[in-house]
């Protein structure tokens, strides 16, 4: 087997994001709006399963057939070739793509960081149905499957909301080499790890879409319930390729569950570094450096409390953005009266993008639901700090 990892988004040097597509897709199809959305943090990297996509290797006719711990081996030696033997990485799949990051978290456990499995399930369909779909595929081809998909995959309005990205996903269903989609129908005929769910250590996401009656809730349910740390969540409005179909909110389900996995791997050095570098970055390092400077036996283990916890801690969270954290910052500090800190964070808040004219918005709103003295207060300092020479 030959397995091409192709290029989503990001670059290397930043985490290693490796995703998978389901039955009939490519994943550039599948996964590349999403991946749009990850780019910035992660080195995003997809695999197609054989005959589909840029993957144009197909099983022999007389060959053993095709296993979903082959499709596994055939990534993880992928992703070797592209990180490096031992390289870990995260993964995220959907469906069958869902399946072998399954079977990877149970063959390579060191290897898989955390997980993100996808309108998918330890077994998927039965045996026969498998059988029967290879069959109808090996006499009629793919293209006859086309239309049944076009039901099955999306949910309410999607293919009129979205004809683009609909017909990409099945034309790349058409296009799909028959003997390579009919190995696949094999693979997942033999697949069933519903027994070995509780060998899974590293952390889960399960992601399961409403209207799927392909992979209903149910089964992603039971995956989240019987791996040793697993969540799951159901999307609405949203089917069997929830990748496409709503790709922001994936990519953003990806972001916080991968970064959450990081940071609970983290030591507490780890945690602390972290901490000081978001510190610096949005305080500044003349701020951080006279900070540190002036600590004393008295303040030291103070500082390393606002290091730890606040900035490496919180700061560093995903679910926000610097600017929206600054936002929130300015309405507190104007709440509690905090002047110190208040014009500190006033610097901090235009070194995190936020405008003179978004600053101003923000007091006014804190005007009404702080109370006209405070925001007068913050006015004068907001309007203080803004008169200061812009550090060069």
């Amino acid at each position: 087997m030959s397995t091409t990892l192709v290029r989503l988004a990001g670059h290397d040097g930043l985490p290693l994001l490796v995703v998978g597509p389901s039955l009939g897709t490519s994943v550039e199809a599948l996964w590349s709006a999403a991946a749009e959305h990850l780019g910035d943090a992660f080195h995003v990297v997809g695999w197609d399963l054989p005959g589909h996509g840029r993957n144009r290797w197909v099983p022999p006719a007389d060959g053993p057939g095709t296993s979903m711990a082959d499709l596994a081996a055939d990534v993880l030696a992928a992703v070797d070739a592209l990180a490096g033997p031992g390289a870990a990485f995260d993964v995220a799949g959907d469906s069958v793509g869902g399946a072998v990051s399954l079977q990877l978290l149970l063959d390579a456990p060191g290897r898989v960081r955390s997980a993100v499995l996808l309108c998918t399930g330890a077994a998927i369909g039965t045996p026969q149905s498998w059988e029967e779909r290879a069959a109808a595929v090996r006499a009629s081809g793919t293209p006859s499957l086309v239309s049944a998909s076009a039901q099955r995959w999306f949910g309410p309005g999607f293919v009129e909301r979205e004809p683009a990205r609909s017909s990409a996903l099945l034309h790349s269903l058409s296009q799909a080499d028959d003997a390579g989609y009919a190995a696949v129908c094999g693979a997942l005929a033999g697949f069933d790890v519903r027994d070995r769910l509780a060998e899974v250590g590293a952390p889960v996401l399960a992601v399961a879409g409403a209207h799927d009656v392909a992979t209903p809730p149910d089964g992603l349910r039971e995956v989240a319930d019987r791996v040793q740390r697993g969540r799951l969540v159901v999307l609405d409005d949203v089917a069997h390729l929830a990748p496409v179909e709503v790709p922001q909110r994936v990519a953003q389900l990806v972001r916080e569950h991968a970064t959450t996995a990081a940071r609970s791997a983290m030591t507490l050095a780890q945690v602390r570094d972290a901490g000081m570098a978001v510190r610096r970055e949005v305080l500044g390092d003349a701020h951080v450096d006279r900070a540190t400077a002036a600590a004393t036996d008295l303040t030291r283990e103070f500082q390393q409390f606002i290091t730890e916890y606040a900035w490496g801690s919180i700061w560093t969270r995903p679910g926000l953005d610097r600017r929206m954290r600054s936002v929130g910052v300015l309405t507190a500090l104007i709440a509690r009266g905090h002047h110190e800190e208040l014009a500190m964070h006033v610097r901090a808040a235009r070194r995190n993008g936020l405008t003179v004219e978004e600053i101003k918005e923000v007091v006014l709103q804190a005007a009404i639901y702080c109370g006209v003295p405070d925001a007068n207060t913050a006015f004068r300092i907001a309007q203080q700090v803004l008169a200061e020479p812009t550090p060069s």
